[in-house]
């Protein structure tokens, strides 16, 4: 049986019919998280001081989300609208540059 399901994920939405998803546990296109804003998830939002951030990037590659962007060999601020607010960042930032607050 052929899969009639769209592939296009940016048609899946909350207007979209049940019968018009595609079906669950399967990907039918790449990179499409970026598309999906789920950092309004977040109780808990990490806020940088960036007089105490010593720049040593311990924090960034242990994101799961990969919300802490690296230019130039520096950090940059949170992508916020990916953060779900884990408190990874903060828990191995040895110089307690990041602060988690609630909300925000």
């Amino acid at each position: 049986m052929a899969n009639t399901k769209p592939t296009d994920i940016s048609k899946v939405n909350e207007t979209a019919p049940y019968t018009e998803m595609t079906l669950g546990n399967q990907i039918y296109g790449g990179g499409g998280s970026r598309d999906f804003k789920t950092g309004e998830w977040r109780t808990q939002t990490p806020v940088m001081n960036w007089e105490k951030c010593a720049q040593c990037l311990l924090c960034a590659p242990m994101c799961p989300d990969s919300c802490i962007p690296v230019e130039d060999g520096k950090r940059q601020d949170f992508d916020y609208d990916h953060c779900k607010g884990c408190g990874i960042c903060a828990r191995v930032c040895s110089f307690r540059a990041i602060d988690m607050k609630e909300g925000l």
